[in-house]
């Protein structure tokens, strides 16, 4: 975009910020966007708050933010599904759900004090997982599903009723699936 040595400054860099978040089919990470803008990481954060309090809708999922797209005039199917399972099978619901063509958007746990906990996912392939169970793992964080003795919520977004209905019922015959 610049010059290292030109920064790009306030309303500049957020249209670019924008811009690339817009036209990106993968998460964009907040060091990515400061290298490419020349300021700090902290600077791209504030950035990414004025954007949200402005309305445009990005979430920071733990592999980078994500600008939420609509997809025209092809509706998307959305369901929150209530699961239980042990943390050793996280990898295997996960799959689950995206080889059926389902996105996991978030997990939302009740906490007794906070009330809803989401943590925002948007895991669309076996990739998009793997890079999640790594990047929890190298962190050493706990699952949000640890808190509430894996009892947890999905919001899953499918093109067709007919994936949702499949991913559902894997679950369901997995023993996963809350009913």
């Amino acid at each position: 975009m610049r010059d290292k040595s030109d920064k790009v400054l306030g309303k500049e860099r957020r249209d670019y910020i924008l811009s690339r978040l817009k036209t990106s089919d993968q998460p964009l990470t907040g060091r990515a966007l400061a290298d490419e803008t020349n300021v700090s990481r902290q600077v791209i954060v504030q950035d990414i708050s004025l954007l949200k309090a402005s309305g445009e809708p990005i979430i920071a999922t733990s592999r980078g933010y994500v600008y939420l797209k609509k997809n025209g005039t092809n509706e998307r199917m959305t369901k929150v599904v209530a699961v239980r399972h042990r943390p050793e099978d996280t990898k295997k619901e996960l799959y689950t759900l995206v080889d059926y063509g389902v996105t996991v958007k978030n997990v939302i746990v009740e906490h007794p004090l906070y009330g809803d906990l989401t943590g925002s996912l948007m895991l669309q392939n076996r990739r998009d997982v793997d890079d999640f169970l790594a990047e929890l793992a190298a962190k050493k964080a706990a699952l949000l599903s640890d808190l509430t003795g894996g009892i947890h919520l999905h919001t899953l977004e499918a093109d067709s009723a007919e994936r949702m209905d499949q991913a559902v019922a894997a679950l369901k015959k997995l023993g996963f699936l809350l009913e």
